[in-house]
């Protein structure tokens, strides 16, 4: 089973059958931000940043835009950026 096709079961076992499909994409730009959070915070940073993703989506927040925050958040948590 491909991850894609894992999103489709969670999602009709959830009834959100008024969402999109997950297309291949999203399930790219959710694993990269769990990548970048559990190495670059803590490993346990990964289902928790995932999850805040996906209250701030269902919020209205774009989903793109708002990984892209995310990740650099968490990657600039390994730089010891001041701007973390």
């Amino acid at each position: 089973m491909t991850l894609v096709e894992w999103a489709e079961v969670v999602r009709a076992e959830l009834d959100l059958a008024g969402t999109d499909p997950l297309a291949k994409a999203d399930v790219d730009r959710v694993l990269d931000l769990a990548r970048d959070a559990a190495h670059s915070v803590a490993r346990p940073a990964a289902p928790l940043t995932t999850y805040l993703l996906g209250v701030a989506v269902g919020q209205g927040a774009d989903p793109e835009a708002a990984a892209a925050v995310l990740s650099r958040l968490a990657l600039a948590q390994a730089d010891g950026s001041p701007d973390a």
